[in-house]
């Protein structure tokens, strides 16, 4: 028996040709709201590394770094000052001003420090016992400045009771309250490091994502036109050819932008965060050195105890192989860049050249210094602390500074250059979603049209 096709029913493989495309519409739609996802994700996680490295704990960090060196310069302006004597009326004023100057630096350091702990338990006692320390240690440092301007001594050692007093306020210091400072610089910066661990390993898996959905949703365009072209017999429709060339090249803002986001970070974390966190942590250590110079004129007894800090510090700064005093200083002066420590990496290059030759008279300066006081000329000794030694150590400590600040301003461009992609992006995305949405249902909705 032959079946009879009902009048008026559409064939099958015409009745089906509407689901297909909203089908394959829907497979494209789905595909393009996966790219513009991954792309929302990937920027959303590059924006929140620049954000907490460049804007947040990362400068908070460096700052927290200089509360080592705040505390270490209070406690070298109180030894400058006691070698003093009953002379120096001007330089005294000037240490006394420069210590009021690090007690504000430390304390807003703390407050840093503080805000930076958030709900860590174990960081905010210790900057709670930071701040409990440095009461102490104002009140002993306090003390011993009373007792030494009552003693009106001439420059070079202070009377004993002086130097007791002293021991107590620069002992808590150097045993308590610098440790604990540099430990805390230490757990801060996990923030900046973790945060750059995490987005180093995100960026780079989500750019792949979003080239992925992007090939994904070119194809799903592509298949969709040659689908109308084929059923329809028609050439490709202007409208889904339009939305097909402005997702490529939204594909290839978004994995650009990126891959920018990516190189940023990584530029600010090691070319500029690292090295500025670096050279804070030098000047801190550097400045410790030359309190200890006045604190072994000051003491006596601790003189050879002092001079060997002394050495251990300039070992962890720039080091060389010496065993002694002596021999770092002839290493020193031998102008070979065969050197490691903490400034070693940072000083390669041209730009590293005017730090190792600060360094240089700084070290001269000392050895000069040194041999005065070996002499039993106190008096000269001071006078050569208070002038060539303190000048030739501003010069070094300012040559870093300025190596810091163009560390900073790499630091700051690559932030700057991260955010300005990101808002770019940003800019157009909202419109290139909208337009392809508009173009894809401009290019079917016309062919669903003719089945009704």
């Amino acid at each position: 028996m032959t079946l009879v096709q009902t009048r008026g029913a559409a064939p099958p493989v015409r009745r089906n040709v509407p689901g297909r495309i909203r089908v394959i519409s829907g497979i494209t739609v789905a595909a393009l709201a996966l790219l513009f996802a991954a792309l929302a994700v990937g920027s959303s996680s590059a924006r929140d590394g620049l954000r907490v490295i460049g804007r947040d704990a990362g400068p908070q960090v460096v700052a927290t770094a200089g509360l080592y060196l705040a505390l270490s310069d209070m406690d070298a302006q109180v030894a400058n000052m006691l070698v003093m004597g009953d002379q120096y009326t001007r330089q005294r004023a000037e240490a006394l001003d420069q210590y009021e100057r690090r007690r504000t630096e430390a304390n807003q350091a703390l407050l840093k420090a503080f805000e930076l702990s958030g709900d860590n338990p174990a960081e905010r006692r210790t900057v709670e016992s930071v701040l409990d320390g440095l009461g102490r240690y104002e009140r002993l440092a306090g003390q011993a400045l009373l007792l030494d301007e009552r003693s009106a001594h001439p420059p070079g050692p202070p009377p004993r009771e002086v130097v007791q007093t002293y021991r107590s306020a620069t002992d808590l210091m150097r045993l308590e309250l610098l440790p604990q400072a540099y430990n805390l610089t230490l757990e801060t910066g996990t923030i900046v490091r973790s945060t750059y661990d995490e987005k180093a390993l995100m960026v780079p898996l989500v750019r792949g994502a979003v080239l992925v959905a992007g090939l994904i949703a070119l194809g799903c365009l592509i298949w969709l036109q040659v689908f109308l072209a084929r059923r329809f017999r028609r050439v490709f429709g202007p409208a889904l050819l339009v939305a097909t060339v402005t997702t490529a090249v939204s594909l290839f803002f978004g994995v650009n932008v990126l891959g920018q986001d990516e190189e940023a970070l990584r530029t600010a974390k090691s070319a500029g965060f690292d090295s500025v966190l670096t050279l804070a942590r030098a000047r801190a250590i550097s400045n410790s050195m030359q309190g200890d110079e006045s604190r072994y004129l000051l003491d006596q007894e601790r003189a050879d105890t002092y001079e060997h800090t002394y050495l251990d510090k300039s070992l962890s700064v720039i080091y060389f192989d010496a065993g002694n005093l002596d021999a770092y200083h002839e290493k020193v002066a031998e102008r070979s860049d065969d050197f490691l420590g903490l400034l070693g990496p940072e000083l390669v290059g041209m730009e590293g050249e005017d730090v190792m030759a600060a360094y240089r008279d700084f070290q001269a300066a000392d050895m000069t210094f040194r041999r005065l006081a070996l002499d039993g000329r106190a008096n000269d000794a001071v006078a050569a602390r208070l002038g060539p030694v303190t000048s030739a150590f501003h010069s070094f400590d300012q040559a870093m500074v300025q190596l810091a600040d163009r560390h900073q301003s790499v630091f700051t461009a690559a932030i700057d250059t991260g955010e300005s992609a990101l808002n770019n992006l940003w800019r157009l995305l909202p419109y290139a979603i909208g337009a392809i949405g508009l173009l894809v249902i401009a290019g079917v909705w016309p062919r669903l049209k003719e089945y009704r």
